[in-house]
């Protein structure tokens, strides 16, 4: 199977990092969503990534659904997300609270880079939901005592959350300040040191306008 994308979208960083970390071999296209946008439309008519095709030639679409299939493959042992009750709940909403994060700081970024006059308005807006998310993902990092939010086995949410926050430091630097965000600070850092991360990431080389 293959994986469609650049390792500088946290989206396609984390569906990566879980690959290695389940031991799945794969192979990586690095396509631009604008400038191989062609190429990634025979398997996405989104043009979006990450987008993971399998050996049979099946396309699956968004990172929630890659990695759901990806927990199914390696079993419930295995999975790095429990597969039912209120614990499976807590950490599903941690990863969407860290995708809806991805959504807006990549809208913001798009929003500098490619339109010549910015609308203040939607800036504003991603801003402070970009603030707000943070401020959230703060205070449940701080009532985690385990190493991760699973307990000391790493799980979707802790990647999720730290390659959002890697984009974030890196698009965003003024909105991201490790003082006012520290458990979230210490837990990318922690998740950074790691070797699947290591090895999985690319500098952001957002499009230009």
């Amino acid at each position: 199977m293959f994986l469609i994308g650049q390792y500088d979208s946290p989206f396609v960083r984390r569906v990566a990092i879980a690959l290695r970390l389940y031991g799945l071999g794969f192979e990586h296209r690095p396509w631009s969503t604008f400038g191989d946008a062609d190429k990634i439309a025979p398997y996405n008519p989104l043009r979006r990534v990450p987008t993971l095709v399998l050996d049979d030639g099946e396309a699956l679409i968004e990172s929630t659904i890659i990695l759901d299939y990806l927990d199914e493959l390696v079993g419930e042992a295995k999975a790095m997300l429990p597969r039912g009750g209120a614990e499976r709940r807590k950490h599903l909403r941690i990863c969407a609270l860290a995708s809806g994060l991805g959504d807006k700081a990549v809208s913001l970024l798009y929003e500098r880079v490619l339109r010549k006059e910015q609308l203040a308005l939607w800036v504003e807006r991603c801003q402070a939901q970009i603030a707000d998310v943070l401020g959230v993902l703060e205070t449940e990092r701080t009532k985690v005592t385990t190493p991760y939010w699973l307990g000391d086995r790493i799980g979707h949410a802790d990647i999720a959350v730290a390659c959002v926050v890697r984009f974030t430091r890196e698009a965003h630097p003024q909105l991201f300040d490790g003082a006012r965000y520290p458990a979230l600070a210490a837990h990318a850092d922690r998740c950074e040191a790691l070797a699947p991360f290591k090895e999985i990431v690319q500098p952001l080389a957002p499009p230009k306008g």
